[in-house]
């Protein structure tokens, strides 16, 4: 569980725009601070970006109501994404999908690994912008992903703990028990650090998205490189 040691990499505007050039399909914009610290995100900088990308982009951070939500869609975001706030009040995922719809109602889901007689166990953490507040939220992950699309979720991000920020590789045992339960769009997050990982997790547990942020942060993976790699292995990829 590596939710720590973070570093500032740039101007949130600038790192934007290089992203829109470089062929990003989507990106995600998370204040992880915001949930366990009680308050929303800002919403000036939402403005700004919203005026500046031509492509979706998704805000997460203490989107706790429906003024919230719509606070964060008016200024530009064609998605928000509940985390922390959902496993506190679950019938706020139905409450936004019946006001913006379940296209834009994404749910996070941090979830750690442990051993139960020898197999994997899959439990979702609460508050993990702040490792002296994370903890285990008492939901079992596959069931919590269940609820989460039954209530409307029209999108599951799955961020798997023990990988994220390793870079080794996404946690494809995690995903693939996901994948056969998950009826919407299942994006894959932690553990990216090569190419090679996200044709695996594309190919092996069949996930609709793979999201990353240091690799590309860094410069380490190049983004029309890793499009065309994967359009040569076979994935379906907007080039």
């Amino acid at each position: 569980m590596r939710f720590r040691d973070h570093q500032r990499v740039g101007d949130i505007l600038k790192l934007a725009a290089r992203y829109r050039e470089a062929g990003a399909d989507e990106l995600v914009f998370y204040d992880i601070t915001a949930s366990p610290n009680g308050r929303t995100v800002d919403r000036g900088w939402i403005h700004q970006v919203g005026a500046l990308l031509d492509i979706p982009f998704c805000v997460a951070g203490g989107i706790r109501c429906i003024a919230d939500a719509e606070a964060v869609l008016s200024a530009g975001a064609e998605k928000i994404s509940i985390n922390s706030p959902a496993l506190a009040h679950p019938d706020l995922i139905d409450q936004l999908a019946a006001r913006f719809g379940s296209q834009c109602v994404v749910v996070g889901i941090d979830s750690d690994t442990t051993q139960v007689n020898g197999l994997p166990h899959y439990r979702v953490h609460q508050y993990t912008g702040d490792p002296t507040r994370s903890r285990p939220s008492g939901r079992d992950t596959l069931s919590w992903i269940q609820e989460a699309i039954a209530r409307g979720a029209g999108e599951i991000v799955l961020n798997c703990m023990r990988h994220d920020g390793v870079r080794e590789g996404f946690d494809l045992p995690q995903l693939q028990a996901a994948r056969a339960l998950c009826t919407v769009p299942l994006v894959a997050s932690g553990g990216a650090g090569s190419v090679r990982h996200f044709e695996d997790v594309f190919c092996n547990a069949h996930v609709d998205g793979a999201l990353a942020a240091s690799v590309f942060h860094s410069g380490e993976i190049d983004i029309p490189s890793l499009k065309q790699h994967l359009i040569h292995a076979g994935v379906e990829i907007r080039p």
